[in-house]
């Protein structure tokens, strides 16, 4: 059931960690398909051993109904943004480290970069610290992604969503590079410049035009 679409988390799993936002088998990738059905990937699992049967399928009351291992801790988490916000279809949550700094630092990250804004459609806000494997976690990032697909988990990580897989994966590798870039315009000294709303709104419709029609 889902193979391909188990496939394509897989790649997205591989895709994060060869990006540097996650470390051995940390964070998780999910994705919900039309019928409500949840993939979610397994807990503790090196996504590099992953084959598509290691991908667990969940029911919209969040029973396993294919797959053998135990899901991811956070699943709690991840059901409920699924639950509460019916405009989200994939969530990819990170360890990231220099997201994850920012939100020791400072209450949001910024948009000092037009690729911040491209992939998350604006600053993104953080939330206060909820333990992971809890509702907590996912109440937190439902209250603070104020209509943007990324959440600075305080003390934690990060939490991006899409209305795609594609979407949630460039919000997340997007958001490093972004908030690598704010940290170190901080250390140089001296306030960092942002861009306005409308610079902003530009960046984001820009944005919709890129790639190739269909891709």
């Amino acid at each position: 059931m889902y193979t391909e679409e188990k496939r394509e988390v897989i790649k997205a799993a591989l895709e994060i960690k060869e990006s540097g936002l996650i470390m051995l088998a940390g964070g998780n990738v999910s994705i919900r398909m039309p019928n409500g059905d949840i993939l979610v990937t397994p807990s503790g699992t090196y996504y590099e051993t992953m084959e598509p049967d290691d991908i667990l399928v969940m029911d919209k009351g969040g029973e396993i109904i294919e797959g053998m291992m135990k899901p991811s801790v956070d699943f709690i988490a991840l059901k409920y943004v699924y639950d509460n916000m019916p405009e989200v279809n994939a969530i990819i949550h990170t360890h990231q480290p220099y997201a994850t700094a920012v939100g020791l630092v400072a209450d949001e990250l910024p948009v000092c970069v037009t690729t911040l804004a491209n992939a998350t459609l604006g600053a993104v806000a953080v939330a206060p610290y909820s333990s992971a494997a809890s509702l907590e976690m996912g109440i937190a990032a439902v209250e603070n992604l104020n209509g943007k697909r990324a959440v600075i988990l305080k003390h934690h990580g990060v939490l991006t969503v899409g209305g795609t897989l594609k979407e949630a994966l460039y919000a997340a590798v997007y958001m490093e590079e972004a908030a690598k870039v704010y940290l170190l315009a901080k250390n140089a000294g001296g306030e960092v410049p942002v861009l306005d709303e409308a610079q902003i709104n530009e960046a984001v419709e820009a944005f919709r035009k890129c790639g190739q029609k269909g891709k």
